[in-house]
């Protein structure tokens, strides 16, 4: 995926220059038709599912997600995260136009260096992490942190440079974050309850999606863009602070959790 994305922007900025939208929209729709061709023809799904299987009937009676307490304050975050992240795909580009007078092919580049970096670096980081056995939740934390900080950065526009330091910020915190918070999501899950827990933290990237771009786009045409960045980092700080305390009440459950047992 960050293959393609490396190689999209900057491929779809020259077709703009080129030939323009219109020739762009062709190109896309074309585009995820042979990705869909691909999938249906080569792409096969397993038929048989862990629920007809009576060994793991009683794996499957278990407690409902939604009453599962330190899951939902981790939504909350992941939430939080992706509203800061997903500016990167709308006002971010068009801060880089109309403040900086970036060309199409220009913003291109900035966007394909992260997905580049990410493409080079993501697995040998996770590999690392994994194997040094670090918590995920502080990994999440800094990520989030980084992405915080990615937009107070922003708030420095005299000069241009600061776009790209602005980028690697928003890379490196994406490459702790995404990746920790779905093995997360992934752990936090029964035997056989893994499709619900992923589809509600699939959902609040959705709902990030949705509402990102909207408060974006209104604090900017009421407040201007350096509202924005400011009003996106204290958002990506309140995600921190929702980690952290995710963490102390893991901790909490963990503690009560021995001394009951040793009782």
């Amino acid at each position: 995926m960050n293959l393609g994305f490396a190689a999209g922007p900057a491929l779809g900025g020259l077709i703009i220059m080129g030939i323009g939208y219109k020739g762009l929209f062709w190109i896309d729709g074309l585009s995820c038709v042979t990705a869909i061709l691909i999938f249906g023809l080569l792409v096969k799904e397993k038929k048989k599912s862990p629920y007809e299987d009576h060994q793991n009937f009683e794996e499957a009676v278990v407690k409902s997600v939604f009453k599962d307490t330190p899951f939902w304050v981790f939504l909350l975050g992941s939430y939080l995260t992706a509203m800061v992240f997903f500016q990167l795909f709308t006002t971010l580009p068009l801060y880089q136009s109309e403040w900086y007078h970036l060309t199409e092919f220009q913003t291109g580049l900035l966007m394909s260096m992260n997905g580049l970096i990410i493409f080079f670096l993501e697995m040998p980081m996770v590999n690392y992490f994994e194997r040094k056995s670090v918590n995920k939740l502080k990994i999440i934390l800094w990520g989030t942190f980084l992405l915080s900080l990615s937009y107070f950065s922003l708030l420095i526009n005299v000069w241009s440079g600061i776009l790209i330091i602005g980028m690697l910020l928003i890379t490196f915190g994406e490459m702790l974050n995404f990746p920790f918070s779905n093995t997360f999501a992934m752990s936090r899950a029964p035997k056989g309850h893994e499709g619900r827990y992923m589809a509600l933290y699939t959902m609040s990237f959705s709902l990030a999606h949705i509402t990102s771009a909207k408060l974006g786009m209104e604090i900017i045409a009421r407040f201007g863009y350096q509202t924005n960045w400011l009003v996106m980092g204290i958002m990506g700080l309140v995600a921190c602070f929702s980690f952290i305390y995710l963490n102390r009440m893991l901790l909490r459950i963990d503690y009560t959790f021995i001394y009951k047992s040793d009782k």
